[in-house]
């Protein structure tokens, strides 16, 4: 089974995970080679693992790859399914707007107060500024999902969760062999 496109976020992840695999290698070469390390490296790669975390949150949300229990939603009947498919989706959102909220207000302070980071002296809001755009695109894919949950009923997730365990099953079997 295909799943849904989340292109920006992807993309953002897998370059935040290929820049901290750099520059982690590039400074186990320079400290190795002469017992000094890049004083950016740690900064840089606590930012990129934020930034990873987030986009790779909003790709499984889109995907409904996070951890849920589903077991009373087998069972429930179709009308009320949606209900709670609804009202999940509307905790989520509720959740997430305070982090877009309360992230775009400390943003904004950072920027107002003109707050450095320790480390190198950059400006702090250019690491803060994300968490609002990536809750955002949170929100975005999170209405997606429902929609795509209520257009194609409880038998599209079920029909997802086979799919997925039967993959893994099946990956499980071929390196066994």
């Amino acid at each position: 089974m295909e799943h849904p496109k989340t292109r920006p976020e992807s993309w953002l992840a897998a370059l935040a995970l290929g820049l901290i695999g750099l520059i982690s290698l590039a400074n186990v070469v320079v400290r190795y080679a002469t017992n000094a390390s890049f004083a950016f490296t740690e900064e840089f790669s606590v930012f990129l693992l934020v930034l990873l975390t987030l986009a790779g949150a909003s790709v499984a949300i889109r995907q409904q790859a996070h951890i849920r229990i589903a077991l009373l939603e087998d069972y429930l009947p179709l009308p009320v399914w949606r209900v709670v498919v609804v009202l999940q989706t509307l905790a989520c959102l509720l959740v997430l707007g305070m982090i877009v909220w309360f992230g775009s207000r400390f943003a904004l302070e950072e920027y107002q107060w003109e707050s450095l980071s320790p480390g190198l002296g950059l400006p702090n809001w250019w690491y803060v500024v994300w968490l609002p755009l990536l809750a955002v695109a949170m929100m975005w894919r999170q209405l997606q999902q429902c929609s795509d949950r209520l257009k194609h009923g409880p038998e599209q997730d079920s029909l997802e969760q086979d799919a997925s365990t039967s993959s893994t099953a099946n990956e499980e079997r071929n390196h066994e062999s």
